[in-house]
């Protein structure tokens, strides 16, 4: 089993930035890729950005150029830096583990809003 943990949600003005945090912990070992996802209310959850081990970087096309995935294999890690930041980012973020190619995990999600 994989336990992720995410931090770094809140309140934020329209224009600003947060970073998020995603710690994984337990069976760590073949993890292929990490990334996140997100939820509004009332629609269902979609790929925000994800990041293949080794290999290549995928972006939503509403985040490209706001958002940045990065991950840090040394501490089972990965985050996300969103800049000018809109009202509908508003929504759950989950962070988002694969391992073997097969087998998926999820964090509790960390809640992000963004409102004047």
């Amino acid at each position: 089993q994989v336990q992720l943990v995410e931090s770094g949600g809140g309140l934020v003005q329209p224009g600003g930035s947060l970073r998020l945090s995603c710690v994984a912990s337990g069976t760590i070992s073949n993890i292929n890729a990490m990334g996140w996802f997100r939820q509004a209310p009332g629609k269902e959850r979609e790929l925000v950005a994800f990041k293949i081990s080794g290999g290549s970087t995928n972006y939503a096309d509403f985040v490209k150029g706001r958002f940045t995935i990065s991950r840090d294999n040394a501490e089972n890690a990965v985050y996300l830096q969103m800049n000018s930041l809109k009202p509908e980012d508003t929504a759950v973020y989950f962070c988002n583990a694969i391992r073997l190619s097969r087998y998926s995990y999820w964090g509790q999600g960390t809640q992000v809003t963004v409102s004047s």
